[in-house]
């Protein structure tokens, strides 16, 4: 587990993807190569086409799941995910088409230079203190990349739960497309049949499924809770291709990350480590299994030598400047504040390790699955692709 996959924006990547989506449905960006295993071609083809995004069905999730047989047996292949791999940086590039080099969303926890506070960016709350602007204030100030479907020449649908359907962050990010909110899975898949049905003119509808991620995370990537949610989204992806029989639809499922379970014993507690928390400029940005570390320049030696001294065996430290420059969230050109979002270092934990501090007012938590580092089962992603 520990060895290190990091994202194949050459051809092989989500974001590869949705520049084959791209191309096909009329933009002219080519920032990134098309899909190696599908491309804006064979995608163009079709009058539709769908992308249902499963969060955290990674290719190991779906593969030790015998209960997935309608996904399995339209299984194109894999591709990597983005770095860090999590939602909060491969859900914007599923609805933009760049990747984090370019829209500069780095993790759950981020620091905003712009506002000089750690925001959690999905849903545009604090970490700590009260709120300098409200949620629906920030993203003009902090997101300056278009939509992914302001750029396409069809009509365009985001379908998402409703809970955040309306949302700050996916309004803005939805930007171009029509939206439906969904309570249930079977009104997901209800409202996904009926736009592809009742349409002649040609749709790119978007679909964002969170709920394996959730049971994931709480009870465990291989629980029967985890198999369940994924045995009932198969089931009724199953009966969506029989009834989209005749739409000249493509059909593409994938996630935004894979998953591992990390047991409590395998967590540094920062508190555990005062030492090392007093040399911290602020608290851990970015994931449990990627923190991003800012270090004052005089403090940077005695940083560097506690981290190898006592987490050696649990993490790889890196330059966080470095990750950029060796290409891990995507080519050049970079977001202006890019390199001031990663930190002045990134901790990547290795094996089943992971990284949390706790800040006085955060109610703590358990989390047995965990997402955002650089194994294969985190890394890895299915692609399922069917033209009906």
């Amino acid at each position: 587990m520990s060895s290190t996959l990091v994202p194949d924006y050459a051809g092989g990547s989500i974001v590869n993807l949705m520049q084959s989506i791209a191309t096909a449905c009329g933009s002219r960006r080519t920032h990134y190569p098309q899909l190696a295993l599908l491309s804006a071609a064979q995608l163009a083809k079709a009058r539709h086409v769908l992308l249902m995004v499963v969060d955290g069905m990674g290719l190991r999730t779906l593969a030790r799941h015998p209960a997935s047989r309608h996904l399995q047996s339209h299984l194109l292949g894999s591709m990597t995910s983005v770095f860090p791999s999590t939602t909060a940086s491969a859900i914007p590039t599923f609805m933009t088409g760049l990747a984090p080099a370019q829209h500069g969303l780095t993790g759950w926890h981020m620091h905003l230079q712009e506002i000089d506070q750690t925001l959690a960016i999905l849903p545009l709350t604090p970490r700590a203190g009260l709120p300098k602007r409200l949620p629906e204030q920030l993203p003009p100030q902090l997101f300056d990349h278009p939509s992914l479907f302001q750029e396409l020449d069809r009509e365009s649908w985001v379908v998402a739960p409703h809970s955040i359907a309306g949302s700050a962050f996916n309004t803005w990010h939805a930007r171009g497309a029509q939206s439906l909110a969904y309570r249930t899975l079977p009104e997901m898949f209800a409202g996904v049949g009926d736009l592809l049905q009742e349409s002649a003119t040609p749709r790119y509808v978007y679909a964002y499924y969170p709920d394996l991620d959730s049971r994931s995370h709480r009870y465990g990537t291989d629980s029967r809770q985890a198999q369940q949610t994924l045995a009932e989204f198969d089931a009724h992806f199953g009966a969506l291709l029989r009834l989209l029989q005749g739409s000249d639809s493509w059909l593409l499922v994938t996630a935004d990350h894979g998953f591992i379970d990390s047991p409590g014993r395998r967590v540094i507690d920062l508190d555990e480590h005062p030492q090392l928390a007093a040399l911290l400029l602020r608290p851990l940005c970015g994931e449990r299994r990627v923190a991003y570390c800012y270090v004052a320049a005089a403090n940077r030696p005695a940083f560097e030598s506690y981290v190898r001294r006592h987490f050696g065996r649990a993490c790889h430290l890196y330059n966080s400047d470095a990750l950029i420059a060796a290409g891990w969230f995507g080519a050049p050109p970079y977001h202006p504040k890019l390199s001031a979002r990663v930190g002045d270092y990134t901790l990547l934990m290795k094996d089943n390790w992971t990284i949390k501090d706790w800040l006085p007012e955060e109610k703590r938590y358990t989390m047995l699955g965990v997402h955002g580092g650089t194994s294969s089962n985190e890394m890895r992603v299915p692609l399922i692709a069917v033209r009906v």
